[in-house]
């Protein structure tokens, strides 16, 4: 993008572009000059480098090593699509899920208007980390209405939770409404997702319906914004 006539440009923004020309012309596990020997290339503080260099780290485009330094990342952004689960996008090879509980409970009043049902109905809770290549990429809480007689095994069996409801219960997605909102890591979210308090974060909500209009599932997801890439398309109805 370029910048208008007159605005001023952040020294690490300077930095931080630089060090990415370096990052796309160099090879995975290639390690950066140390901070102090970057701040002398750039006539810089290694306070502006090391925001520049926090902010790439952030980004998934380098990755640090406590003690021994900062070194570009191997390409590591996962796209999922909206119709389809993490296992059809990535294969069953790459995906995994740590389940961390399946429950019910009540259907408080804002899930109930979601899913079309009365609050305190009960609803079946599905939590789980949603892990690709072994590393945690989302932390998803799934609410589900209606009779899933032996969900809890059926997940297990299948994995995937709309091949578990596709196949089990005879609810295939249809169409799904995601809002999707930016914020940071609680401390409980960083220690499932391997990251510090305060990463930033994709929040999803997905309400999903069968192709009759019924609602399927009202979720809610976290996603490791170094890592995840959400990818929609839609078509022109004439």
């Amino acid at each position: 993008m370029e910048l208008r006539s007159g605005v001023r440009v952040p020294k690490y923004w300077t930095v931080k572009q630089a060090l990415l020309d370096q990052v796309a012309a160099g090879r995975p596990g290639t390690a950066l000059p140390t901070e102090r020997e970057l701040a002398e290339r750039f006539a810089t503080s290694r306070t502006t480098v090391r925001q520049a260099i926090t902010e790439l780290v952030t980004e998934g485009r380098l990755h640090r090593t406590q003690g021994s330094g900062t070194y570009i990342a191997e390409p590591q952004r996962v796209e999922v699509q909206q119709l389809t689960s993490f296992t059809e996008d990535l294969g069953p090879d790459r995906v995994a899920d740590r389940i961390l509980d399946v429950r019910t409970e009540p259907a408080d009043a804002d899930t109930a208007g979601a899913l079309g049902v009365t609050a305190g109905e009960t609803l079946h809770v599905v939590e789980r980390v949603r892990l690709v290549d072994g590393a945690p990429l989302a932390v998803e809480t799934a609410r589900l209405a209606g009779d899933l007689p032996g969900l809890a095994a059926e997940l297990a069996e299948r994995g995937s939770l709309y091949a578990t409801l596709r196949d089990a219960y005879g609810r295939e997605v249809a169409q799904v409404r995601d809002s999707v909102q930016s914020r940071l890591a609680d401390p409980a979210e960083a220690e499932l997702l391997d990251v510090e308090t305060g990463h930033p974060l994709l929040l999803v909500r997905r309400l999903s319906h069968t192709a009759d209009g019924r609602p399927v599932e009202w979720t809610r997801s976290v996603y490791r914004g170094d890592r995840f890439t959400f990818v929609a398309s839609t078509h022109r109805v004439r």
